[in-house]
This record gives C-alpha cells, structure tokens and sequence, in this order.
C-alpha cells in the first residue's frame, strides 16, 4: 500500500482547490473527474481532501462493511443547524437509540394505513387540473406530498400552510451548497441576508412543528400516525421516551426526507415521461389494466409492476440524494492506497448510476433496466438512491409505496406534456430539484371505465 501518494485528481487552485468548480457545477464536476481517473479520485476544498469513490465494490465497503469506521460527512454535519440531532445527523449509540425508538413508526403494517390518505389526496390534487392549463408542476408535487406529510407524520392538514412553509424549506435548502466550503462557519456568523432568511425560515418551521408538539402533550391522545408512535415509544434500556427536542429533531428530518425527496422524485418521473411518449403509453396502460376508474389501495402497488420500474429508472437518473458524504475514522485501504483517519469520502449516486459499465447508454431512459434479470446482473450498490447499511432511508418502504401511489393516481386521469422551450436542468442541492422549476401542461385522459363507488372515505 501507499501512504505518501494520493488517488490522481483534477488540477486544484491554490488555497480554494477544487471548490469554485465543484460549486459551479457538481454533478458535471464529479462525472467528468471520475471519467478521467478512475474509481478513486482525489479532489479538494481548500487544503482538505476529499476522495471520491466510484465503484459498487467500494461503496458498499463504506456503507455496509466497514461502516463503523466512518461517521457522517462534514456537508451533512452542518445541517445540525437546521435539523438538530435527527436520524439522518445523529451518530453513535444515540442514533442506534433513536433508530429504534422510530423503527416501529415504519413498520409495513403501519405504513400500508397510510395508503388510502396518500392516494386522496392525490385524486384531491388531480381535481383541480383542468385540460390544457399550464402547472407549475414542481410546486404542485412540493404541496401534495407536504399534505401527505402533515398528515402521515402529524395528523394535520397543512393545506393552509403549504406555500409559506414550502418556502421555508427552499430558502433553507439553497443554503446547502455554502457548507462545501471551508470557510463556511465563518460565513454563519456573519450578518449577510442569506443567514437572516435562513434563520426566518428555521424559526417558522420550528413554530410549526413545536405547535403540533405542544398541543399533542395536552391531548395525549393516539391519531395513529407516525408522531404519535414516536411520542409513545420508550427505550427498552432506560424506558425514557423523546423529549420536545428530540422529536423537534426527527419530525424535522422526516419533513425534509419525505416531503422534499418524494416531490422531486415525482417532478423528474413526470419530466421523463412528457419526453418519451411510449414508455408513457405502457405506464397508461399498466394503470388502466390494473385499476380501471377506482383509485389505487396498498394491494396495488405489488401489481403495479411497470409504475414501480418507470420510479427506479428515474430515481437512477436524477436520484433525490445525489451525493453520500462520510469522514473516516480509522486509516482506510482502497484501490491500493492507504488513506489517513479524518480523511473525507464521497460516494455519489449521480456518478455510479451513470457510469455506463452497469447501465449502458446511462442518460437514456430505459425502465426495461428493471426487469429481475437486468436488476441480478448488476452489482448491488450500483444503484443506491436510498444509502445502504445501519444509515439506509428508514422511510424507504413509505417512499417507494407513495411514489407508486402519487404515479398511477394521477396518471390515472392526465397525460402532462413539456412545455415547448422550457429548460429542465437538475440543481445540485441536499436533494436534486429542478433548477428553473418544471411547468407541464395537463391533458386529461379519456375514463376507463364506469365512475365505481368511492372506496376511499377516510378524508371525505
């Protein structure tokens, strides 16, 4: 092993290193230095490097086999101040707890009950479409999946609330990219604009989620949703159960998780498919064949087969969490360096999912990737849009089931067209949004069949 020589990199400039170009442009910054040196790569911001690790083999090393030599990374870190100690920031025995304390919440039981207010609300959000309006697509996903949210996590109808704390969470999360630097906490402290819009948008969010909090407390009563549980689940070891801000901390990361990733999710499936008109044709008539005129239900999802692969092959293309970031905590061997503890990782989802050994063609659009053969051929951590290991998405089962859901319901009754000249690129932030948001154009789509009995009267 070498000890003294780095993994090869692109040319930094002095001080900054790379910094100014990965901010530029990271999903091109990071496939173009993997494209010209290979599997591991060094790159640097400021004097501190970072290695880029490409290959299946290597990911899972750090995700899942050795994934006790390595803690969070420093980009995810400085999201304490926004998201507190939550599942997704936490580390050691203390996440260990609070993975348990919430595992219950997702067990597919309890979940599955939510199936029936994922789909109302999406036929609620379809019912305001009309044939030929022009949506500002990205925002209706933001509200839809927020309302389930608020009700899933809350019991709350947050309709009221949508736009204010959906903007909220934007002016929070474009301040993501200015953790990368090294100069980042100086920045903080500073009395720029950007620090009193993000410290606003704390402060409303926080409002809301403590009102909910507080008024739980008083009314002690069970609405079956995921607060509740975590309210009521006790340590098994020391039988305490979570304070206000401990579940200040989870709710909030639970927001972001499964609010903002599943919109995205849904804005880039419906991108894709305005621009490939067959695959749209097989989706339709995969939800048509399956569902007819009644809105989907849990025992849907498994025989919406071809919905679930037009989801992985979006999620392959523009995955919500793009990039993975880890700081190790013992001198680590890969790819025949010996790379010191402390030292920076960075394993992206946009890179390995494009990297055409295991996805051929990878910018085209192909949901025939997903067929069990395809899917076996391929090195597990190929593909990756919900981490791996102790830290993998908790919500992953929630995810995929509203995906599915969101999908076929409003498929169900609109076909959504580009909107000619619009441009559509990914913006790199914690999750990958649309940069200029989406605008698609609503056509409806013909019946199926006869209007049956409404099943779903939970929200009626």
């Amino acid at each position: 092993m070498s000890t003294s020589a780095l993994p090869p990199g692109p040319k930094d400039l002095p001080l900054v290193g790379s910094v100014f170009a990965f901010r530029r442009d990271p999903l091109t910054f990071l496939r173009e230095a993997t494209a010209a040196y290979g599997d591991v790569v060094t790159y640097r911001f400021g004097r501190t490097p970072v290695f880029l690790l490409k290959h299946p083999d290597d990911i899972k090393d750090v995700l899942v086999t050795r994934q006790h030599d390595f803690v969070k990374g420093r980009g995810i870190q400085w999201t304490r101040i926004f998201l507190g100690d939550g599942l997704l920031t936490s580390e050691g025995a203390f996440h260990t707890r609070q993975r348990r304390l919430s595992a219950p919440a997702f067990h597919r039981q309890r979940i599955g009950a939510y199936a029936v207010a994922m789909a109302d609300y999406a036929a609620r959000a379809r019912a305001r479409f009309r044939d030929g309006e022009t949506l500002a697509f990205d925002a209706e996903m933001h509200a839809l999946t927020l309302a389930i949210a608020g009700h899933t996590l809350f019991g709350e109808d947050m309709a009221d609330e949508a736009a204010e704390i959906g903007a909220a969470l934007t002016d929070v999360l474009t301040l993501f990219p200015r953790f990368a630097l090294p100069w980042a906490r100086a920045l903080q402290r500073l009395p720029l604009p950007s620090n009193r819009r993000f410290e606003r948008a704390r402060a409303r969010l926080d409002a809301t989620v403590y009102r909910i909090i507080r008024l739980r407390r008083q009314s002690g009563r069970d609405q079956g949703d995921l607060l509740s549980m975590l309210m009521a689940a006790r340590d098994e070891d020391d039988g305490q159960r979570m304070t206000d801000v401990q579940l200040r901390d989870e709710i909030m990361t639970l927001l972001i998780a499964g609010h903002e990733t599943t919109a995205n999710a849904l804005c880039w499936t419906f991108h894709l498919l305005s621009q490939h008109p067959e695959v749209e044709r097989r989706l339709h008539e995969e939800i048509d064949a399956v569902l007819g005129d009644r809105l989907p239900g849990l025992d849907d999802v498994p025989r919406l087969q071809y919905v679930e692969r037009v989801l992985a092959e979006s999620m392959r293309l523009y995955p919500p969490a793009w990039n993975i970031g880890r700081q190790s905590v013992a001198d680590y061997a890969v790819r025949g360096y010996t790379l010191p503890a402390g030292s920076l990782f960075a394993v992206s989802t946009w890179v390995t999912q494009h990297d055409e050994r295991w996805f051929p063609d990878p910018f085209r659009f192909d949901p025939e990737r997903w067929l069990p053969d395809a899917r076996a051929a391929r090195p597990k951590f190929s593909y990756f849009p919900f981490g791996g290991g102790a830290r993998q998405c908790i919500g992953e089962s929630f995810a995929w089931m509203e995906g599915a859901l969101l999908c076929a319901t409003l498929a169900q009754r609109f076909r959504f067209r580009s909107v000619p000249g619009a441009r559509v690129v990914p913006q790199a932030l914690i999750t990958l949004r649309p940069r200029h948001g989406l605008a698609l154009i609503a056509e409806a789509r013909a019946r199926v069949g006869r209007l049956e009995p409404a099943a779903h009267e939970a929200l009626a």
